[in-house]
């Protein structure tokens, strides 16, 4: 199924969505449960949307919609792997949204790369 998605998706490494977010061309939302985000911290600017809550959260036709990710800008999902955010990525495109991406690596290999981590216990010493 991941092999699917991605197949459909634009899959980005950590240096394309470096360059998208040095131009403010992304909306970056991390997907994983709370506690990995406390635990391990988070992509700085990143908006956190639980997996669970992912199509009620960004559907301005859902009760439960926050208003936190704007439907018409471009979305780049990501989980710790890469594998729970190209399965949601292609959920968003599925559901119409125009410009969805996925981070390949997922936030393991951005933290790997030495890329800025926000929130991090280990970071913060």
């Amino acid at each position: 199924m991941v092999e699917a998605a991605q197949a459909r998706l634009q899959n980005l490494t950590n240096e394309q969505l470096q360059a998208e977010l040095a131009h403010g061309g992304a909306q970056v939302v991390d997907i994983r449960d709370v506690r990995e985000r406390e635990r391990l911290g988070w992509i700085p600017g990143s908006i956190h949307v639980p997996r669970g809550m992912l199509e009620f959260w960004l559907d301005p036709t859902s009760k439960y919609f926050t208003g936190r990710v704007d439907p018409e800008k471009r979305i780049v999902l990501h989980c710790a792997g890469g594998h729970r955010s190209a399965l949601a990525a292609v959920t968003l495109i599925d559901m119409g949204f125009p410009d969805v991406a996925h981070l390949e690596p997922g936030f393991n290999g951005w933290a790997a790369a030495g890329l800025p981590v926000e929130g991090s216990p280990t970071k913060q010493a």
